[in-house]
């Protein structure tokens, strides 16, 4: 019996491994060059975005509707597993990248002056 995956019990690295497997099976490599994947990716945003466009589409919403929300999933992951190909393409390390990246960003928005949805610049 395969394990339950969840947020809670599985790596990055096995969601790399999984896209690796899959476009490699499917002889995709040769396509999957970063300006193909930047270009698939900005596709699968924008058809995540279409999904809102002209909705006053609430939390609650979502929450309760739930063709909604397994579109709004699918299209999620659609952008997960490309951000995840342009990652393998280029060899990035995803949490390296993502942890440098979160020390910038405490820096350029510290508390004091980013807080509660308000600019006070000190």
């Amino acid at each position: 019996m395969n394990p339950i995956l969840d947020d809670n019990n599985t790596s990055v690295s096995f969601f790399k491994n999984e896209v690796q497997k899959f476009v490699k099976d499917r002889n995709w490599t040769k396509f999957h060059t970063p300006k193909n994947l930047i270009q698939a990716l900005s596709i699968e945003v924008s058809e995540l975005s279409e999904i809102f466009l002209f909705k006053d589409i609430s939390l609650g919403t979502i929450k309760d509707d739930k063709q909604l929300l397994e579109n709004i999933s699918d299209e999620i992951a659609d952008v997960f597993i490309y951000l995840l190909s342009l990652v393998n393409s280029i060899n990035l390390d995803l949490t390296s990248a993502f942890s440098k990246k979160m020390e910038k960003n405490k820096d350029k928005y510290s508390i004091d002056e980013f807080n509660n949805g308000s600019y006070h610049k000190l």
